[in-house]
């Protein structure tokens, strides 16, 4: 079951031009070969809609800042054509938020936001601790489990200093935004995002009955995109 929030009105409810192209932002330690990826860049190539999803752990994922990411998705931007929606799963979101805001190209039609880690340059990384973060600090990087890789993988100190250069509660979208949310996520709080989501005048929340992954909803959301895209029946 789905929660709409929006004390504005729908925002994906009102009649919406096709876009022609789709930049997909994965989250953290995922890649371009997760499930959610893949299934809606098969689900777009039915409506003849293009598809990139850069790989946010590469040159190295150790390396990763999300000003790395932003120039990412600033060179996916820039290789598409015509109307462009940019998803973002977790922090792939908050990346997404930010490269909405930054763009000068004006094909950033609108966005799609999925579990957002809209807290991840402040209170999200600032849960491990002050004792955590010395830590990551004196040693210069932070293992983790990459779950693309299947294998702990280390990151390095300058993702916690160059995130806290972004703030998602600065930013208000001026693009039409569609958000999916998991009532039982453990990643990223449900409250937080509703709280930001009140701020932004051209933002719907779907309150989902799912966690972090979203797994369970992909049919549900899927749904909702389709229309909050412009797109009709599949071509035959």
């Amino acid at each position: 079951m789905s929660r709409s929030i929006d004390p504005r009105g729908s925002v994906e409810s009102r009649p919406m031009p096709p876009v022609r192209h789709v930049v997909y932002l994965h989250g953290f330690a995922s890649s371009p070969g997760s499930s959610k990826a893949q299934r809606f860049a098969a689900e777009l190539a039915k409506h003849g809609v293009g598809f990139s999803c850069p790989d946010l752990n590469q040159p190295a994922f150790e390396t990763l800042t999300v000003t790395r990411m932003l120039d990412q998705a600033r060179d996916a931007i820039a290789q598409t054509t015509g109307r462009v929606a940019l998803f973002g799963s977790s922090l792939g979101a908050f990346v997404a938020l930010h490269a909405a805001n930054a763009d000068r190209t004006g094909r950033v039609d609108r966005l799609v936001l999925m579990a957002p880690a809209l807290d991840f340059g402040g209170n999200r990384l600032r849960q491990l601790g002050e004792h955590g973060i010395e830590e990551w600090r004196a040693s210069g990087r932070l293992r983790v489990h990459h779950y693309a890789f299947d294998e702990p993988r280390d990151v390095h100190f300058a993702l916690y200093e160059d995130a806290a250069r972004y703030d998602a509660f600065a930013v208000t979208l001026t693009k039409p935004t569609l958000v999916f949310q998991g009532r039982q996520d453990a990643s990223v709080n449900p409250e937080m995002v509703e709280k930001w989501t009140k701020g932004q005048p051209n933002v719907t929340l779907r309150m989902l009955d799912d966690d972090h992954q979203l797994t369970a909803s992909v049919e549900t959301i899927w749904g909702e995109c389709e229309r909050f895209l412009g797109l009709g029946a599949p071509a035959a």
